[in-house]
């Protein structure tokens, strides 16, 4: 059985994790609504592929490239040495 106490602790921690902070409340409440602005941006027939349609998709998609050029390549290098019977990667 939980005491009296322990109850109204639990109460108000469980309203505290719910009730929102005046931050939070700004933030999603008083924000410009963007959703029709990029339902309209990705829905356009430009041409272009839908993961190169904003303006930030090359800061995320060009270290993505490079990174995985560079992880096949090692991995094919790696396997060449391997085929010639070194395991070693110097």
């Amino acid at each position: 059985m939980v005491t009296p106490t322990a109850a109204r602790m639990m109460q108000a921690t469980r309203a505290q994790l719910f009730r929102q902070s005046p931050a939070q409340f700004k933030g999603l409440v008083m924000r410009e609504n963007r959703v029709p602005y990029y339902q309209r941006l990705f829905q356009t027939h430009d041409g272009k592929r839908q993961w190169w349609k904003t303006s930030r998709s090359g800061y995320f998609l060009y270290p993505y490239y490079a990174m995985l050029v560079g992880s096949l390549s090692f991995s094919v290098y790696g396997m060449v040495r391997m085929v010639f019977g070194k395991k070693t990667l110097i």
